[in-house]
């Protein structure tokens, strides 16, 4: 393997960090693989060959001005192979210099998306694509950094289960909303957010759609789920009532708090939030992708619930601002990893700042020092143990 990327590595002044973003694109071999499971043996991983560079690599490239990395990542992916993915957990980032400047390149496992495919064309950026075994991929790989990003997918389940939870885009200030406050509808920012998000989820791939019965919840996801085909299905149990109780380590602003529902179906103020634990569980037992559009009040406190009934302790901080979102990857009854992200990711200035976002989270299961488990248990994950996340930290 060479030991740096291709370029001069002068060392020369700090300037602004390059972001990329790529993927470990994986499908299952002759033995199998996957199947949300961890053992990932059998599995084959695709690399491309460079030939202005004569190098061996996963497909990668640059993120494009506004644009979110899990977007990088499916776009790079699909324009050096020829397949449209869908990402699963987070691995870890690479870091080396180009040409004197910093740059990062953060990895997804990914797996090939349902539908048609446009299928590789060679051209003068890659001309090759090759499925290879595990052990043979690593000998092929050009660079020690990218052997690193290999051995961290073998590391966790080759394929997972997204759950995404979501709190609503912004919706204007309550006090200066006259009507009934679940028919409060997002503002200009919170709309202009919620197209950011559609292709956001849509990385992830189809999710069943569910959400509070709040207008300000249904619009943050409309058009993710007019892009993927699907319907937004409001449930009372996400649905607040008027003057509910904020739980600890809940960030609100102005507008946050729910005002008086509608009749029918609203979830009570002291069980609304015993309902909506309920409901999550049997979403997260039934194994299926969702994503869940809810209040910033209920946030904290189902984030740190799914992550219990996964067997892990939750994130240091589990709250999350408008438009912000959770992806909990899960396999055989564990979490494997766990990410956040906010639609001002993809944006410079004031919004972004502040946000810590973009990068994964240090899983731990519960109950034994917060130690990472070195590898999967045999025979897949249980309740109570959380898959190994990789030699990132906390990522922070």
């Amino acid at each position: 393997m060479r030991e740096s990327a291709p370029g001069p590595d002068s060392g020369r002044g700090t300037a602004a960090e390059i972001q990329a973003a790529g993927a470990v694109l994986w499908r299952a071999g002759n033995h199998g693989a996957g199947n949300h499971g961890a053992g990932n043996d059998g599995a084959e991983v695709a690399l491309v060959h460079r030939p202005r560079y004569d190098d061996w690599s996963f497909p990668k490239g640059k993120r494009h001005k506004r644009e979110q990395l899990p977007v990088t990542a499916v776009r790079e992916v699909a324009e050096e192979t020829g397949v449209r993915v869908v990402l699963r957990r987070r691995l870890r980032p690479v870091h080396y210099l180009r040409e004197g400047r910093p740059k990062r390149v953060d990895y997804w496992a990914a797996r090939e998306a349902g539908g048609p495919q446009a299928g590789f064309v060679p051209n003068d950026e890659v001309d090759r694509v090759e499925w290879l075994s595990l052990p043979a991929a690593r000998e092929r790989l050009t660079y020690p950094h990218d052997g690193a990003v290999l051995d961290d997918f073998a590391s966790g389940p080759a394929d997972t289960i997204p759950h995404i939870l979501l709190r609503h885009a912004s919706a204007g200030d309550k006090a200066a909303w006259r009507g009934d406050d679940l028919l409060r509808p997002l503002d200009e920012r919170g709309e202009a957010d919620a197209e950011t998000l559609a292709g956001l989820l849509a990385c992830f791939g189809p999710h069943e759609v569910i959400s509070s019965a709040a207008e300000r919840c249904v619009a943050t996801l409309r058009p993710y789920a007019a892009r993927a085909g699907r319907a937004v299905r409001a449930e009372p149990a996400f649905t607040l009532r008027a003057g509910a109780r904020k739980q600890p380590g809940c960030r609100t602003g102005g507008g946050d708090t729910p005002g008086t529902p509608s009749a029918g179906g609203v979830a009570g103020d002291s069980d609304s939030l015993t309902a909506a634990r309920h409901r999550l569980t049997e979403l997260v037992s039934r194994g299926v992708p969702f994503v869940l559009c809810g209040h910033g009040e209920m946030m904290a406190p189902l984030v740190t619930h799914a992550c219990a009934l996964l067997g892990a302790r939750p994130p240091e901080d589990p709250a999350l601002p408008k438009a912000g979102l959770w992806v909990l990857h899960a396999a055989h009854g564990g979490l494997a990893a766990i990410e956040r992200h906010h639609a001002a990711d993809a944006l410079g200035g004031s919004r972004a700042r502040g946000v810590t976002s973009g990068r994964p989270e240090k899983v731990e299961r519960v109950g034994v020092n917060a130690e990472p488990l070195p590898q999967d248990p045999p025979g897949g994950v249980h309740a109570g143990h959380a898959v190994h996340p990789g030699p990132w930290g906390d990522g922070r």
